[in-house]
Parts: C-alpha cells; sequence; structure tokens
C-alpha cells in the first residue's frame, strides 16, 4: 500500500513526544511490580527509589552535590559548544585545515575517554578543573565532526550559486553554509549532551569528592541499592530535561526543513 509519507509537522511532533511520555508510567509500573515481586535485594521498587530521592533532597545532601556536577556540566559543555562547532566548520569548509587536524580529530574520538584521567588527574588533581576538561573533551569531539559532516553535505551549487550573485566568503558562511549545517550541528549537540552527561558522573566518581558521581560511590560502597536507583533516576532526569530543551531549539531552528 502506498501513501503520501508524513512529513515531521508540529503536530505529528506532538503526539510522538506524548506518546514518549505516556510511555514512561508503564515503565514505572513494570519496575514496582518487578521489584516487590523479584525480592531481590539489588532490585529495589520504584517507590523505594523514590523515597531515597527524597530523604537526600530534604537532607540537602542531593541540592549540594547536584549543583556542583551540573556547574562542571555547564561549563564544560559550552566549552564544548564553543571549540567544537567553529572547528568543525572551519574543518569542513577548508580542505587543508582538515588535513591537518583529522588525525587528531580521529584520536580523540576512537581513545576511551577514561584513558585521559590520569592525565588530567596527574596535571590538575582532584580540582573542578579536570571534571571540566574531561566533559569538554567527551562532547567536544562529537560535535566538531557533526558541524564537519553538515558543512560538507551542504550542496556545492548552492555554494557557487551564491558566489555567481556576488557573495563574499563571511555572507557564503552566514547563509548558505551554517543554514545547510544546521540539522546535523544540532545533532551533535544532542549526542554532545549525552556524552557529557556520561563523563559528567564518571568524573565524579574517578575524580572529584562531590558530586552526583561522588554519591554514587558512597551509597555503591553501602550496598544501599535503593539510594543508587534513586541517583540513577535524577540523573536520567537531568540528561532527559537537557536534551529535551536542545530538541526544542532544534525544532524551532530547523522549522525551516519540515516535508522536506
Amino acid at each position: 500500500m502506498t501513501g503520501r509519507p508524513r512529513t515531521a509537522g508540529p503536530g505529528l511532533l506532538l503526539q510522538d513526544a506524548r506518546a514518549g511520555w505516556l510511555s514512561l508510567p508503564v515503565g514505572v509500573a513494570v519496575w514496582e511490580i518487578a521489584g516487590r515481586v523479584s525480592g531481590f535485594a539489588f532490585l529495589p521498587p520504584f517507590s523505594a527509589a523514590a523515597a531515597a530521592v527524597w530523604r537526600m533532597t530534604w537532607s540537602g545532601e542531593l541540592p549540594l552535590n547536584m549543583a556542583a556536577s551540573l556547574t562542571a556540566l555547564a561549563i564544560g559543555y559550552a566549552s564544548a559548544v564553543g571549540v567544537g562547532i567553529p572547528l568543525g566548520v572551519v574543518m569542513g569548509r577548508f580542505r587543508r585545515v582538515d588535513a591537518v587536524l583529522d588525525v587528531y580529530v580521529t584520536i580523540l574520538l576512537a581513545t576511551p575517554k577514561l584513558l585521559f584521567v590520569p592525565v588530567l588527574f596527574g596535571m590538575f588533581g582532584t580540582s573542578r578543573l579536570t571534571q571540566v576538561i574531561f566533559i569538554f573533551l567527551s562532547a567536544a569531539v562529537i560535535i566538531t565532526v557533526n558541524a564537519r559532516s553538515g558543512v560538507r553535505g551542504v550542496d556545492a551549487g548552492c555554494v557557487e550559486m551564491a558566489r555567481a550573485f556576488g557573495a563574499t566568503e563571511r555572507q557564503v558562511l552566514t547563509r548558505v553554509l551554517l543554514p545547510g549545517a544546521l540539522p546535523l550541528v544540532m545533532a551533535g549537540l544532542r549526542m554532545g549532551m549525552g556524552r557529557g552527561v556520561r563523563a559528567m558522573v564518571m568524573g565524579d566518581m574517578l575524580i572529584a569528592v562531590v558530586g552526583m558521581g561522588a554519591l554514587l560511590r558512597k551509597y555503591g560502597g553501602r550496598f544501599d541499592a535503593a539510594s543508587v536507583f534513586g541517583l540513577l533516576l535524577v540523573i536520567v532526569g537531568v540528561a532527559l530535561a537537557c536534551t529535551w530543551m536542545i530538541r526544542s531549539m532544534e525544532r524551532r531552528m530547523t522549522r525551516w526543513t519540515e516535508g522536506a
């Protein structure tokens, strides 16, 4: 059966978002039942995890550590965006620059980021700067790669047409290349945020003495499964909220591509 393909209009996007959010109560119900029926100590029910989050929030332990982690995430991710997008655009636009820097980008993309922890720890100790740099390295490389791919994917005919009408290099960049590369750039921002959140937690666990990862290490050492799962809930919530904000910005900035 053939028909017209669905276009990603606002109504369809809203329906997809509602379907995603409606699936959460189902997952929570399954988790609660599995936790109560299984009787496993390492699988507490959802209600126990939620109670642990409330306890840590009421005591002030969770807000204090979350503020430390989110501060590092905000600084590291903002730095990654500020460096990754311009670097990717330059690499995508100028082949010689790409030839020089591609090997370094490939190394950073292929190397497990945990290998940088001992180096950063030796250089900066247990300071927040170590974690910020770790988040930066984790997020910047994927943002750079996507920005480069987005610029390269712009139709060369559009660039030549702009040149024929007398556009300067700056006008070609701002009016042709960046708008054309925007979908891939935004995809890179979403993936970079996911990597940044993972780096935030790993940095807390391996480097910092405060933060969400430090709390996970603390309660994991006590075999407090309810608190560990509660912290995981908070971390997942942070990741979902950050991704949702980027998706909302992406829809507004790439609305012109709907139905294309």
